[in-house]
């Protein structure tokens, strides 16, 4: 080898991977969230209070007939808050506003590959979304004398499955969504059914069985009745595969419809 090439070959810069490429992304989003003071205090706050609220409920249910507590009702719900709100529904307009300002588009002219792109933007709410639901495992801990979990690798299960189904339904549902406005609107009917039907604020023990069958096919179902059950330690091996088996394929169905139809370039 001559010395102007080992020369070059010394001063040539380092390969990236993938890693390093949707790191630097997730910096560059990071600082672009620190700047949306609404989204930011959506994504930070509101789900540190709505639990509050699930526990005024939660003290005039009979949860005993049900085999659970106030503990076992609240920490469930409060970390689908913190999907619904840190994850799907800021992710939601993180996609729709950065392809409307065309960075997506710029994005992709380089070497970064369309997953990687979406990954990068979707690592800080991700990761908001993780330390919000220990913060708040912690807090019912101490708050609630919530005991340990029976078994904690259904509710690991549930908790890191939610934050991948969470992003890709968020980039599913940006798919349909035309402007940064209506951003704030179409995510309504998703969140508005997991509170209500995926056992958030009432269990689905406490449903008639038909309703309760119905509802635990909704995508956020799966990740309460794991996390649930990982305290409980009630939930039968049939139920557990059940259960990952759904949040399984709402994650797959949310691959595909992004696959399929989301847009890289403003809806016109």
């Amino acid at each position: 080898m001559s010395a102007t090439t080992a020369e070059d070959a010394g001063t040539r810069a380092p390969a990236t991977t993938p890693l390093r490429r949707m790191t630097a992304l997730a910096r560059a989003e990071l600082t672009l969230l620190r700047r949306n003071k609404g989204t930011l205090v959506a994504a930070l706050f509101v789900p540190l209070a709505l639990p509050f609220s699930t526990r005024t409920a939660a003290e005039e249910m009979d949860l005993a007939g049900a085999g659970l507590d106030v503990g076992t009702l609240v920490l469930p719900a409060a970390i689908g808050f913190s999907l619904i709100f840190a994850v799907y529904s800021a992710l939601v307009g993180v996609f729709v506003v950065r392809r409307e300002e065309l960075v997506l588009k710029r994005l992709r002219t380089g070497e970064l590959r369309d997953a990687e792109i979406l990954g990068g933007a979707a690592m800080p709410a991700v990761l908001i979304g993780l330390v919000q639901c220990l913060l708040l495992t912690a807090g019912c801990f101490v708050l609630l004398d919530l005991s340990a979990p029976s078994a904690p690798h259904l509710a690991v299960a549930g908790l890191l499955l939610g934050l991948v189904m969470c992003a890709g339904l968020a980039a599913a549902t940006a798919s349909f969504t035309r402007t940064g406005e209506s951003a704030q609107v179409t995510p309504m009917p998703l969140m508005l059914v997991s509170m209500i039907g995926s056992g958030m604020i009432v269990p689905l023990e406490l449903m008639p069985d038909r309703l309760a069958s119905l509802c635990e096919l909704l995508p956020l179902s799966p990740v309460i009745t794991l996390v649930r059950g990982g305290w409980t330690g009630d939930l039968s091996a049939y139920e557990a595969l059940g259960a990952l088996a759904t949040a399984v394929a709402w994650t797959g169905l949310a691959v595909f419809a992004v696959r399929r139809w989301f847009r890289w370039e403003p809806r016109h």
